[in-house]
């Protein structure tokens, strides 16, 4: 099927506030604040985690997430990992270390007091230590997500060896991703030589895809 062409809606608030590092968005009914921060670049929400958040809650039939378990690589601010968190899903939100703080924070006061699995904020650097700290034996996810992760940076290849550690057999990969540059595409011709790889949507004013894997 080809895929389906759509815009990111603006579902942000747009509210008065004290401090010019909060967003205020709305997604699954629920609003979510999230703090940013202009010093590590998985602090800030990207177009990605807008598009792939609207898809999740816009195709709850197609991709249930109650009950599963979620893991989102490269978290950032967390916003896709509450929104997962808020459709059901057992979410484990990963990152940088240097980022741990802030996307604990976000995911912490924006799922405090819902009914929700406790979600849980883990340290990953693409691939180190995955054998060690995720062990397949006991670890394994129905979908990974992951939003913006590929951009002009030298982990394309730890990356790409962490998305194939955790897709094992039954796990569907959810990445959704600015294409700006050739690197890019060469890395989505990477992921495709190894995964069933699909375009579900395209965001054409932000230059978005988001594929499933």
């Amino acid at each position: 099927d080809a895929p389906v062409t759509l815009k990111i809606l603006q579902n942000w608030i747009p509210r008065a506030s004290h401090y010019f590092d909060k967003e205020h968005y709305t997604y699954v009914g629920h609003q979510i604040i999230i703090q940013e921060s202009i010093e590590h670049f998985g602090a800030v929400v990207w177009p990605g985690a807008l598009a792939l958040s609207q898809y999740l809650e816009s195709n709850q039939e197609q991709f249930n997430l109650k009950d599963k378990k979620v893991l989102e690589i490269g978290a950032g601010t967390g916003l896709v990992s509450i929104v997962a968190c808020i459709l059901g899903a057992y979410v484990t939100a990963t990152d940088l270390p240097e980022v741990l703080e802030n996307l604990s924070y976000n995911i912490s006061r924006n799922t405090e007091n819902m009914n929700t699995h406790k979600p849980e904020v883990r340290k990953l650097v693409w691939g180190e230590d995955l054998n060690e700290d995720f062990p397949l034996s006991t670890y394994h996810y129905d979908f990974i997500l992951a939003t913006d992760v590929v951009y002009h940076h030298t982990a394309l290849d730890p990356l790409l060896a962490t998305m194939e550690y955790f897709c094992k057999p039954g796990t569907v990969l959810l990445w959704a991703n600015k294409f700006r540059f050739s690197t890019d595409y060469e890395f989505l011709e990477k992921v495709s030589n190894i995964f069933n790889t699909t375009i579900l949507a395209e965001f054409p004013e932000s230059d978005i895809k988001l594929l499933k894997a």
